[in-house]
């Protein structure tokens, strides 16, 4: 066990395969990692030779902690008024873990944990165990059940997705070489035509999971490997480009369903209406910017782009942490495809807010007097770090002084 120890934490730490010229590979390099990294092959006390308890406290032995590839705050960095560290793209589940009780209005309200992300269950995670979603016994608006959600439940552990040097995509037929979050393509060593794996070692070709099945391919997207960052100064843009929505709609069909309701649309190119209050909204009251600067990213969009080599090279042209692509909507490369999806209101793991939510849905004004409101009635009992942290610290002056919902980057109502 010492040995397996000592192992993981040199794999998870820093890169340990050198291949391609000279290039370092991380843990899961796109695919299936070492077998030893999440089994232990004898003498084993969990179920599937895992070394945690299950599936989420495995990948978790690694992904909690600070910085980079971390995914988890520790409990112990997060004493009252202090708020999670990541700011990846998907979120902190950390959030998971941060109550408050306050008022509005006068009024005594609560604002629970577990509305904050994805209730993952890690019942043996050293940084801080995640437990069952009380509320949900299935996932809103789908079957899924909620005592069986894990990160597997989303990310395929032994990661068989990859797109061929064809361009298709399949579980086998050419071994990985790298990971396809980044913007590497397919390639030939020799005789030897390699794959990339698929985005985040996202679900989809069929997977089924608990009784859900995937049927789509796994979303394409690309991010600069720096994305574990503030913003404070430059955005870090995930360039979307397809299939995302499609994931979450698997295990929330009804959230894509208007049968005798009306939802949000999803999945569906943007009016040009909306296209044009994307390019032009800069913040409330103001209606001047242009499509070459327009890009939010508390407000992404899909590109609605296939995968191709081609699109890949164009999408990583756009993942960027500089601001150096900023464009929106038809605007430089981006095509004016621009979709709403699911994430352009939520984030995948967990947030600062409820339901996920990329800000704080439930007030007017997310900006008050220049400043993020903290305390009670706006402020949500937050913290001024906690409030900075859940915007990623973007520069508050990037708002209007008195800043109204982001639902308005589309809608432009303010």
């Amino acid at each position: 066990m010492k040995v397996y120890k000592l192992s993981l934490i040199l794999v998870a730490a820093a890169a340990v395969v050198f291949g391609l010229s000279g290039i370092s590979f991380a843990f899961h390099a796109g695919g299936v990692a070492e077998c030893v990294g999440c089994h232990q092959m004898h003498n084993a006390a969990n179920a599937n030779l895992l070394v945690a308890c299950d599936d989420s406290s495995t990948c978790l032995s690694c992904h909690t902690g600070v910085g980079s590839f971390h995914v988890s705050t520790p409990d112990s960095l997060m004493p009252p008024g202090t708020p999670p560290q990541n700011e990846t793209p998907g979120g902190d589940f950390g959030w998971l873990h941060k109550s408050y009780y306050f008022t509005v209005r006068g009024g005594a309200t609560t604002d629970l944990g577990d509305a904050h992300g994805h209730n993952i269950i890690a019942a043996c995670n050293p940084g801080g165990v995640y437990v069952i979603d009380p509320t949900n016994v299935t996932a809103p608006g789908g079957t899924y059940p909620g005592a069986q959600l894990a990160c597997t439940s989303c990310h395929d552990m032994h990661g068989k997705g990859r797109y061929l040097t064809t361009g298709t995509y399949a579980k086998t037929g050419q071994a990985i070489w790298t990971s396809g979050s980044y913007g590497s393509q397919p390639t030939v060593v020799g005789s030897e035509n390699l794959a990339t794996g698929v985005y985040r070692l996202l679900r989809g070709g069929g997977d089924t999971v608990d009784g859900v099945t995937f049927s789509n391919n796994p979303p394409l997207a690309i991010v600069n490997s720096n994305y574990n960052r503030s913003e404070y100064y430059t955005q870090t843009r995930t360039a979307y480009s397809s299939g995302m929505g499609d994931l979450c709609g698997t295990c929330h069909p009804d959230m894509h369903s208007t049968a005798g309701i009306l939802r949000h649309p999803t999945n569906q190119v943007a009016s040009g209406t909306v296209q044009g209050n994307y390019n032009s909204y800069v913040k409330s009251g103001n209606l001047t910017g242009s499509g070459a600067t327009s890009y939010l990213s508390l407000v992404p969009f899909e590109e609605g782009l296939p995968y191709s080599q081609a699109n890949v090279t164009t999408l990583t042209s756009h993942a960027k942490t500089d601001d150096s692509n900023l464009n929106g909507p038809g605007s430089g490369t981006v095509p004016a495809t621009m979709t709403v999806f699911c994430l352009s209101c939520h984030r995948a793991h967990a947030s600062a807010w409820p339901e996920i939510f990329r800000w704080n849905e439930e007030i007017t004004t997310i900006v008050e007097g220049g400043a993020y409101p903290t305390g009670n009635d706006d402020g949500w009992g937050r913290s001024s770090i906690e409030v900075a942290k859940a915007y990623y610290d973007k520069n508050v002056t990037k708002f209007s002084a008195y800043q109204r919902q982001l639902c308005n980057k589309c809608h432009a109502k303010d």
